[in-house]
């Protein structure tokens, strides 16, 4: 070959390399911008990844898909087969190698806490299966895609519906279990401006602490040693080692330590940010966080936090559906700290108007849809009944306008007419939460009317709660165990010492004073009724 030849071979060579090499940069600069557009991540960005998944990203390259791909297969085996044994294990090696693949993770821990949970007999089984499910999403997927919205909504979900609903025949353990363990972590009536607000690390909980060296003197002479060791016997006791507690002899430390603790303990286990959880307190009132509507509401609100621009249509329809459940029956009165197998739960009034706020936020946020108007006029029916019945009659009037003027010429009755209607249609069809709302309610309502002397409608309350209680059990017998609707006498000592503590005080005073004559009256009436039988068989 000729020089010029072999010069003309090499300068078309470099121009059509050149040329490749701009249509590669355009290329590139169009998947950059989708990457930036659909909040796209190249798997190797993963950051404070465990070791384990900086290996299988790195080391195995393309060829981690294959092993995955076996790995499903192996899952799928298994389970046709009904040996679960190695399921978590199998999950855990799929999300690390396929680490962006959240679809596939979500799908996963669906699949624990739905299909496999349910092939268990025994109610402890199917939580543990619950709880590995809610593991693989919050401690696992959610570190390697904190941006992904739909992680946190499908977390939500299994507290929300498989825990929150009554699908599950063991939802009522599934309830009392959460709010056991969240009672171990922060007791029944947590202060959570002061969990918020609690050292976050080691340097601060010392810099807080009045004379930390002699405080880290006499930790290191007792038999805790360190504040590690010290954090795992408060856990084993949920709070401070009383000898320990004598031996600081500080109520300022001691506070300081139990609130630092009880942070650390949320945000290592359960994820669960303090700050988070008093800023939603804040912003829609205040929550029981021992209910899986708390739970559900927290992981929406932090998918909205994380997720770019804010927005999320599944994670707002969960805060939407989450608060509302919470205004439903958002209080838990009552748990079976031995059985698992009787929870009273009553509404939280208190965040009535943000439910009502979040439904028209949602609704102007998503486009005017039309299901979140159609829940919130829903929502505002329920909400009259429940604020009737708990004897709220200004706030529920209040709503009853609201509800007229967003629906003109529909509601014609009164106020009371239209509480008696839909009492008549929510009985026939409801579930455990309602049907127990509506007995409370009235009975919660009886009470007011005997502590403010109008016996007569206290009376008319009373029979109709025994009333609904009574053909609500006829009603329902074969769902009893399902449901599990508690005794009316239960019902009704929550209800009553609800409506005591809700009352002022000297209106208390009133209503137990009349309680104990009415409670004494009945016995005087029982004893001679039965002396009278006696008498009248001799």
């Amino acid at each position: 070959m000729s020089r010029f030849k072999t010069l003309m071979f090499f300068t078309v060579l470099l121009l059509v390399s050149v040329l490749i090499l701009i249509a590669i940069n355009q290329t590139e600069k169009k998947l950059d911008a989708s990457i930036r557009t659909n909040n796209l991540y190249y798997t190797g960005q993963i950051r404070n990844a465990p070791p384990i998944v900086v290996f299988t990203t790195v080391a195995l390259g393309s060829f981690r898909g294959l092993l995955a791909d076996v790995l499903w297969l192996r899952a799928a085996s298994l389970q046709d087969e009904g040996n679960y044994f190695e399921m978590v294990q199998l999950a855990s090696w799929i999300t690390k190698l396929q680490p962006r693949f959240s679809g596939a993770t979500a799908y996963l821990a669906w699949n624990m806490a739905y299909n496999i949970s349910v092939t268990c007999s025994l109610p402890e089984d199917r939580w543990r299966w619950i709880q590995e499910a809610i593991k693989l999403i919050r401690d696992e997927a959610i570190v390697y895609n904190p941006a992904d919205p739909m992680l946190y909504k499908e977390l939500g979900w299994i507290f929300q519906h498989k825990m929150g609903n009554i699908m599950d025949d063991f939802n009522l353990y599934y309830k009392n279990r959460l709010a056991l363990e969240m009672e171990q972590v922060f007791g029944s009536k947590p202060d959570w401006q002061q969990l918020a607000s609690a050292p976050r690390d080691t340097a601060a909980l010392l810099k807080a602490i009045p004379n930390s060296e002699k405080f880290m003197e006499l930790l290191t002479k007792s038999k805790y040693e360190t504040l590690d060791k010290l954090f795992v016997e408060f856990k084993k006791q949920s709070k401070l080692p009383p000898d320990f507690v004598a031996l600081i002899d500080s109520t300022r430390i001691s506070d300081t330590l139990d609130n630092y603790f009880r942070s650390l303990w949320l945000r290592e286990t359960y994820k669960l940010d303090p700050v988070l959880i008093n800023s939603i307190n804040n912003k829609y009132g205040i929550l029981d966080w021992r209910t899986p509507e708390a739970q559900a509401l927290y992981w929406a609100t932090k998918g909205l936090e994380m997720t770019l621009g804010h927005r999320d249509l599944s994670c707002e329809r969960m805060i939407t559906q989450a608060l509302k459940e919470s205004f439903i029956a958002g209080r838990i009165l009552m748990i079976d700290k031995d059985k698992f197998e009787r929870i009273i739960m009553i509404p939280n009034l208190s965040v009535v108007d943000s439910v009502k706020r979040t439904f028209e936020e949602a609704y102007d946020n998503n486009e005017q849809q039309s299901t979140f108007l159609s829940a919130k006029l829903n929502f505002m029916q329920e909400a009259i009944v429940l604020l009737y019945n708990y004897g709220k009659f200004a706030k529920a009037a209040e709503y009853y306008k609201m509800l007229q003027k967003e629906e003109p010429g529909k509601y014609r009755n009164t106020l009371e007419n239209f509480v008696m209607e839909q009492w008549s249609s929510e009985v026939r069809d409801a579930g455990v939460k309602k049907a127990t709302d509506i007995i409370s309610g009235l009975i919660f309502r009886s009470c007011y009317f005997i502590a403010y002397g109008d016996d007569d409608a206290a009376l008319a309350s009373e029979r109709m709660a025994r009333y609904i209680y009574n053909s609500y059990q006829l009603n329902n017998q074969d769902i009893q165990v399902r449901q599990g609707l508690a005794s009316y006498r239960e019902i009704k000592n929550i209800a009553t010492e609800t409506c005591i503590k809700s009352l002022p005080p000297v209106m208390a005073e009133i209503l137990k004073a009349r309680l104990q004559e009415d409670a004494a009256k009945k016995s005087n009436e029982e004893k001679d009724a039965k002396e009278k039988d006696a008498a009248a068989k001799k």
